[in-house]
């Protein structure tokens, strides 16, 4: 036995030197400028480049590889960061990304570098996470190569396809009119077009009876889009990262951050080239412009030589098809629904005014306000409080989890919006969603009531649930998840619409912070860019690192509307003040160029002129001489 036993160590040790001699470091040099572009043939704008080149690099890993990723912010005009959008960052959430949650945001003339070992496998992508910054072009795909994957076997080669809104006008232009005092009802930015791998009109070429790998992302600011090709279907193979049992399917509904993997077989035929049908969720805009183009074609090239047709679909078809309900997919690894949740969290989406007019969104009645502390460095610099709630801020909507806890949480959507949540930090099981995706998705929309979970009264949940990191809370609908908390870190739960998230959709879960202060240090030239950016990196969310739990002075959301006012009457109000101001001081100047005016010309020192006699015969007008 003690012979067995030695040879079983020694071969699980050269095992994990062969493994450890297979994993790689993967390094890349971002130099993040603006550059021009003009993605869509229509308007040429300012867009955010790496090392001068817009679209953005696809990042390439292999599982296991160690990703070093050094960036210079050379904007000169705008702060940034990376946020590597489904990592879970085990052991490094100080490499997550968002700025004044695990970092302070990165100003111009200054670098950070980004160091994690990659320990998943799939499709996932990257982006800026401070402010309203990836919408300009800071976001492309980050893809995780798994010679091990269930389907590695299956297709010849592989596609990345992205998918994405795009604005003609910065981010920083539009915003101050989205969140406005004349933008009362919250209405989103409409997109000018909509692009497919950052351009229009690409084609994917293929071999007759061939099965390839698309990786399929979505990496809009906005809009939800529905997925076809003309004449085929395909298998989903994998979600968010999720490797699942090969499912059939022939329409999918990619949200805002959501990634599907699929195999698809081409036919025995060179005679004709089949459209990729992409069309936006026109439910999501509040107003369609006529010169929009709200769905579009690409192509499976069969052959250069045959015709390229556009997609036989009209656009008031959009909700008639029916997507796959990726609720249904089963992961290929088993993973059973987790126990009974030792802990709720049960919050609802709701979007009001403030007083200042603006419309916010809300997860129950706190919309997420950034603390002046990023609050991953709050965890770090206060002790034995850093359980404290209270010292993360009020406005953070901070809630703290305990070690291995399960969590369950249950978003109610009181809002007609749809809403594309993401977890950092984890991927998550889905246990129900009401309405769910397919033709009855928006039926609640027709009742005119919001729809809530009801725990004594729900389908039954599911044994081996889907898992994804991103995932749809329908309008007036709700959705139910589970996940563990095994990952120590400051972590954002928040609508991956981006209009909504600067309007205030998020909160934080900070997990296990007595295990963080064990484990995690920052690196030096994290606080270099703190220091930079003039962003205190110790204290409780106002800063105050002498009393954690003296909070004044933390910022705080705007005041809510006193009972009695309506929304709509509290603009009416604000509007009728601002007539009343410049109708008053309209009436002044008026006053005042009159008695300027007779001063002129009846003074002593009046001009004897022919155009101040004409003046004076000017006469009132009356029936006869009204013209």
């Amino acid at each position: 036995m003690a012979l067995l036993a030695r040879v079983t160590c020694l071969v699980l040790t050269t095992l994990l030197a062969i493994a450890g001699c297979q994993a790689k470091t993967v390094t890349y040099d971002f130099n993040v400028t603006w550059v021009a572009a003009n993605p869509d043939g229509l308007y040429e704008r300012k867009v955010v480049g790496i090392n001068g080149q817009w679209p953005l690099p696809v990042i390439e890993v292999d599982k296991g590889d160690q990703l070093v990723v050094n960036m210079y912010n050379g904007l000169g005009d705008k702060t940034s960061s990376i946020h590597f959008h489904g990592m879970f960052q085990n052991g490094t959430n100080d490499m997550d990304g968002p700025s004044m949650v695990t970092q302070c945001p990165i100003p111009p003339g200054s670098s950070f570098t980004y160091n994690f070992t990659v320990n998943q496998n799939g499709t996932y992508w990257y982006h800026c996470h401070t402010e309203n910054c990836y919408p300009d072009g800071y976001r492309q795909a980050l893809i995780v190569h798994d010679k091990d994957a269930p389907f590695a076997n299956d297709y010849e080669e592989e596609f990345t396809v992205t998918m994405s809104d795009w604005y003609h006008t910065l981010t920083e232009d539009i915003a101050p009119s989205y969140m406005s005092l004349y933008n009362p009802t919250g209405a989103e930015p409409i997109p000018n077009s909509f692009l497919f791998n950052d351009t229009l009109n690409v084609s994917i070429p293929v071999k007759p009876n061939t099965t390839y790998l698309l990786r399929l992302i979505n990496i809009a600011a906005f809009v939800s889009q529905y997925f076809y090709i003309e004449d085929h279907t395909f298998k989903i193979v994998e979600i968010d990262g999720v490797y699942t049992e090969p499912t059939e399917a022939d329409t999918l509904y990619i949200a805002v951050a959501q990634r599907y993997s699929i195999l698809v077989t081409t036919k025995n035929t060179t005679d004709q080239n089949f459209p990729i049908v992409t069309v936006a969720d026109t439910v999501l805009l509040d107003t369609i412009p006529s010169d929009l183009k709200l769905n579009n074609t690409n192509w499976l090239e069969y052959s250069k030589s045959a015709p390229y047709p556009q997609a036989d679909i009209q656009v008031a078809q959009a909700q008639d098809l029916v997507p796959f309900d990726d609720i249904t997919l089963v992961p290929s690894d088993g993973m059973p629904l987790l126990p009974e949740p030792d802990i709720q969290i049960n919050v609802t989406v709701i979007m009001q005014n403030l007083m200042n007019g603006y419309n916010y969104a809300f997860l129950n009645n706190i919309t997420y306000t950034a603390p002046k502390v990023p609050t991953l460095y709050t965890v770090l610099s206060s002790g034995n409080l850093a359980t404290n709630s209270e010292i993360y801020g009020e406005f953070t909507h901070p809630v703290v989890l305990n070690h291995n806890d399960v969590v369950e949480i249950i978003l109610n959507n009181n809002d007609t919006g749809t809403h594309p949540f993401h977890l950092h930090g984890h991927n998550f099981q889905v246990l129900d969603r009401q309405p769910p995706v397919g033709p009855n998705f928006y039926s609640n929309l027709n009742g005119g009531n919001p729809v809530n979970y009801d725990s004594s009264n729900h389908t039954t949940f599911p044994s081996v649930p889907a898992r994804r990191d991103t995932f749809v809370l329908p309008p007036y609908g709700y959705f139910v998840i589970r996940f563990v908390a095994d990952n120590p870190g400051v972590w954002f739960f928040h609508c991956h619409i981006d209009w909504h998230l600067a309007a205030g959709l998020g909160m934080l879960f900070i997990e296990a912070p007595t295990q963080l202060q064990e484990r995690l240090s920052i690196p030096e030239d994290h606080y270099q860019a703190c220091r930079a950016a003039g962003v205190p990196y110790e204290g409780n969310a106002a800063a105050n690192a002498q009393d954690f739990l003296d909070l004044a002075g933390e910022n705080t959301q705007q005041a809510f509307i006193p009972a009695g006012f309506t929304a709509r009457g509290i603009v009416a109000l604000v509007f009728s003040c601002i007539s009343a101001v410049l109708g008053m001081a309209g009436i002044s100047v008026y006053g005042l160029t009159d008695l300027n005016f007779h001063t002129m010309y009846t003074g002593p020192d009046a001009p004897n002129t022919t155009e101040s006699v004409a003046m004076d015969n000017v006469q009132p007008k009356t029936e006869e001489n009204t013209g």
